[in-house]
C-alpha cells in the first residue's frame, strides 16, 4: 500500500473520531468531520488504485 494511502486512511480514522468526540459534546462541527473523513476516504482508495496500477504496469 502506497504511503500517502496509508497516510489518507490515518486522517480519515482521526476524522471520524473527532466527528464522534463532536456530536457527543453536542456539536454540530460533527458535520464538517464527518465531511473530511469522506473527502480522506476517497484519497486513500485513489491512492491505492494508482498504487495498483503503476505496480502492474
Amino acid at each position: 500500500m502506497p504511503r500517502l494511502a496509508l497516510y489518507a486512511l490515518a486522517v480519515c480514522a482521526l476524522a471520524v473520531v473527532a466527528a464522534v468526540v463532536s456530536f457527543v459534546q453536542g456539536s454540530w462541527l460533527g458535520v464538517v468531520w464527518v465531511l473530511f473523513a469522506g473527502l480522506s476516504s476517497n484519497m486513500a482508495w485513489y491512492y491505492v488504485k494508482r498504487g495498483r496500477i503503476a505496480r502492474d504496469a
